[in-house]
């Protein structure tokens, strides 16, 4: 096991490079710079419209001393050299946006925000997910499973930023009990934390109907109704235990995608996270902060996926006896 996760390390730290470099070169291939951007906005300097030729002419002075800074004016292989080194001495230097502020800063305060609506998020989906695909399998081909399936479906296919203008109008217009925007109240949870859980509440509901359904049909449950055994017993001693395994398999990949939802979910809200951070990058050209960011992103699903590997490991003795 120590062997393989050094082997998994490894491909991390691979994948991380080849994904930088895309990222990098994505990035990069934007047009228009940030000091460019601001000038367009009217927002450079004086922070009004109408810039004048002599106020353009100085920002453009100002912009270059910035490109210095930042690297800009070398070929663009010494600046991706320069921004992995940023990235493995954690030494990225400041955003563009917020030139006050290092890019280490921000992820270090955005990312416990992301994250923690995102476990909130999953772990509504499990308690809710869970059940729901539960008795969809044991009333298959009923109307409960028909209802179930079909809430299943449609959830799933709806994406989380539709989500949040439901929420939105549910329980700030309609039934207006909740703030819609706004942070640093346990209340402005709420809505971010449901628009985001109703995917995963389909997804852990669906995948919960047919592991139960497969686990029913296998012999040793057979073997267990032979042994007379309850239903309750066979069931939830043997059938439901079982079927939970697989769905482990998920979870990390789908905290890692709530995670990546946030870019849309949490500027809706207001909510001070890593994805409303990187919207507001890309859309002032914040390079350094973006490609940060991006690599930050790939890293959890990474991570996530190599935790999920190893509690399977542990969890299915199959899969230990394999490796052997």
């Amino acid at each position: 096991m120590a062997l393989y996760i050094v082997k998994r390390l490894g491909w991390i730290v691979f994948n991380l490079l080849v994904l930088s470099l895309i990222a990098f070169a994505l990035i990069k291939s934007i047009p228009g710079s940030f000091l460019e951007l601001q000038v367009l906005l009217g927002q450079a300097g004086t922070g009004a419209a109408g810039l004048t030729v002599s106020e353009i002419d100085k920002i453009k002075g100002v912009e270059t001393e910035m490109m210095k800074r930042w690297g800009e004016t070398v070929p663009l292989w010494e600046q991706y050299i320069t921004f992995i080194k940023g990235v493995v001495t954690l030494n990225m230097g400041p955003s563009f946006r917020w030139p006050t502020q290092t890019i280490e800063e921000i992820i270090a305060r955005t990312f416990p925000v992301s994250f923690t609506i995102a476990i909130l998020a999953i772990t509504i989906a499990i308690f809710i997910g869970i059940p729901l695909g539960v008795i969809a399998a044991l009333k298959q081909n009923t109307w409960i499973d028909y209802l179930v399936s079909a809430l299943v479906m449609i959830v799933s296919a709806i994406p989380n930023y539709v989500m949040a203008v439901f929420v939105i109008f549910l329980f700030s217009f309609w039934i207006p009990i909740l703030p819609t925007y706004g942070w640093g109240h346990p209340k402005n949870y709420i809505l971010p934390v449901l628009a985001m859980s109703f995917g995963p509440i389909g997804s852990i509901a669906g995948y919960m109907r047919t592991s139960l359904l497969d686990a029913l049909k296998q012999d040793y449950i057979r073997t267990a109704w032979a042994k007379g055994g309850t239903e309750r017993y066979v069931i939830f001693g043997h059938a439901m235990r079982n079927s939970l395994i697989p769905l482990v398999t998920i979870l990390g990949p789908m905290i890692s995608h709530l995670i990546l939802g946030t870019v849309f979910v949490e500027g809706m809200f207001g909510v001070p996270g890593m994805g409303q951070y990187f919207s507001q990058a890309a859309n002032s050209r914040d390079y350094p902060l973006m490609m940060a960011q991006t690599v930050i992103f790939g890293l959890i699903l990474m991570i996530m996926n190599l935790i999920v590997d190893i509690i399977y490991f542990f969890l299915d003795p199959r899969i230990r006896v394999s490796r052997r």
